[in-house]
């Protein structure tokens, strides 16, 4: 991808309207030294949900989700705190996971939830967490994620041009992360072999995603292990619909809010 393309899609993000008010925002760091941010809705205690944010492992910041966490925060009635974890290709696969590890393990969220890449972190993360005998978030919140690395369901084909998010870009962000493609299979959770014991998952997929048929496939592989499964497929919306202001956005945005509200443990 070219280094033009990367700066739209930066600037992009940049662009949005600003969130909600809260009465706090916190900004600080977790014990490695990551920069992390905490919204607080409320004066009062609120359950808190870890958010990672997307951008294909190679961009996205605090500030390039500001707003969707400030309307997580208001909308769902939590507390939320967003993770600046480091990004590829200067520090690629487990990088970013191991700093998602790292904050599970240290704020003992109620919830864990991000959109695309932010997604894939977030059930990377639950799976490791799962597999050493750790404890997990109650419910994990994946929003258009990427969830097969080898880029092998048909959507990446039918859906990679002219929505947004290109084949050929997705191809790039991938290279980035996992840049040796024996490594992918086993980098992808799609294609795990063991999906029992996972966290409650809200899986929602977007009509008109490059990504649709790999979240598809994974929400339904996630229930036949016998993990309780919200899932939906948004009609006629494209990837990263969640960060969206479009007007069209709005009414799938309130079913995200409304479903995260009703499955928090509180």
């Amino acid at each position: 991808m070219s280094d033009v393309r990367l700066l739209e899609l930066r600037a992009r993000t940049r662009e949005r309207p600003p969130g909600p008010e809260m009465v706090r925002v916190i900004d600080l760091t977790s014990p490695s030294g990551l920069r992390l941010r905490r919204y607080h809705p409320a004066e009062r205690p609120r359950p808190l949900v870890v958010y990672l944010h997307g951008g294909g492992w190679v961009f996205g910041d605090l500030e390039t989700h500001d707003r969707t966490c400030r309307r997580i925060a208001r909308e769902c009635d939590v507390e939320v705190l967003a993770v600046d974890y480091r990004l590829a290709p200067e520090n690629p696969c487990p990088a970013a996971l191991d700093d998602a590890v790292e904050v599970l393990r240290w704020t003992r969220p109620v919830a864990v939830a991000g959109d695309s890449s932010g997604g894939y972190l977030a059930t990377m993360a639950c799976m490791r967490l799962r597999d050493e005998g750790c404890a997990m978030p109650a419910l994990q919140v994946l929003l258009c994620p990427n969830t097969d690395l080898t880029l092998s369901c048909p959507s990446v084909v039918s859906k990679g041009s002219g929505f947004g998010l290109d084949a050929e870009t997705l191809e790039w962000f991938v290279a980035q992360w996992v840049p040796d493609p024996a490594l992918r299979p086993a980098a992808s959770p799609l294609l795990s072999p063991n999906l029992y014991g996972m966290p409650t998952t809200l899986l929602v997929t977007a009509e008109n995603d490059a990504l649709r048929d790999e979240g598809d496939a994974y929400a339904a592989k996630l229930a036949e292990a016998g993990v309780k499964v919200v899932h939906r497929q948004e009609p006629g919306l494209a990837h990263g619909f969640i960060q969206e202001a479009a007007p069209e956005a709005g009414p799938a945005c309130e079913r995200v809010f409304s479903d995260i509200k009703a499955l928090i443990p509180r």
